[in-house]
């Protein structure tokens, strides 16, 4: 079974993704195990492994941070990300994100004094410097992961990014670009993303039909809430979704005329079914975590 979202953040509940082709062949994927396993329940061997990278935005959702921390089996920073990652650390008191394997980028945002807290700590951090001008810290980072993983297993490993989608436009842009670029092939053999900000999480549908799995019939802690959108960003799509406020049939949405934004999660609904005939971003809010 292929890795997903939910799981990571507890171990009480996960949200299950199916992924098929247009031909209607579902493949189960999880989407929701990342975020929700307790930080203090430790991950069982049958959870699948993921890699947490930190990008260069101010880490302002310190719970959702600590729990995904807490279960990923790898963790990195790309350039000022670690700046982010030891103001939190700072701010909060103790030293919770000390095991940090890699700091990726031009370097041009790393601070000295994080720098030499990171290289002399228990990790002893390794610095990754790639002075290329043709991709982003992210990318470069994103590249590192995948390529240090790839030597040593033949599974792929999905990757977390937290700070993703704050700043300037043009960067969060760059993210959502980011997403289409490292999953081109509908069946994630690289592995999956997801975008992580202070409020939701964002990851991509590949052309075909997907159900999300929102909430379990056990009751548990509820990771998500109610809001829910669905982009088109790469190109139009004609889109039909069930278990939603405002369902829509064979839709036709694209920037520049019809998007679904702000839709609603029905209240009794445990999973949420999406058909496209192109790739779309799905986001959905996150609730305040106790």
């Amino acid at each position: 079974m292929c890795p997903s979202f939910l799981f990571y953040l507890t171990s009480i509940q996960f949200i299950r993704i199916q992924l098929g082709t247009l031909s209607g062949t579902l493949a189960p994927i999880n989407v929701t195990r990342y975020v929700t396993q307790h930080v203090d329940r430790p991950v069982t061997p049958v959870t699948p492994s993921f890699a947490l990278l930190v990008l260069n935005q101010p880490l302002r959702n310190l719970k959702v941070v600590k729990k995904l921390w807490g279960n990923a089996s790898a963790h990195f920073a790309a350039d000022g990300g670690a700046n982010c990652l030891f103001e939190a650390m700072s701010a909060d008191g103790h030293p919770a994100f000390n095991d940090l394997q890699a700091i990726i980028g031009d370097l041009d945002s790393l601070r000295d004094d994080v720098r030499t807290f990171f290289v002399s700590g228990p990790a002893q951090t390794r610095i990754v410097h790639d002075s290329s001008v043709y991709t982003t810290d992210f990318g470069k980072a994103v590249g590192y992961i995948r390529q240090q993983h790839d030597c040593a297993n033949t599974q792929p490993i999905d990757i977390v990014v937290v700070g993703g989608l704050g700043g300037r436009v043009d960067q969060g842009l760059s993210q959502l670009h980011h997403l289409h670029l490292f999953q081109k092939d509908a069946a994630y053999t690289a592995g999956r993303m997801y975008l992580v900000s202070e409020e939701s999480v964002t990851f991509l549908l590949k052309a075909g039909r997907h159900r999300i799995r929102i909430r379990e019939e056990v009751a548990g802690d509820e990771v998500f809430a109610k809001y829910v959108g669905i982009l088109p960003v790469r190109e139009p799509s004609v889109i039909t979704t069930r278990g939603l406020e405002w369902d829509v049939q064979d839709w036709e949405t694209e920037i520049g005329g019809q998007v679904s934004t702000s839709n609603h999660v029905l209240p009794e609904t445990e999973v949420v079914e999406v058909e496209t005939t192109a790739d779309v971003l799905f986001t959905i809010a996150l609730r305040e975590l106790g």
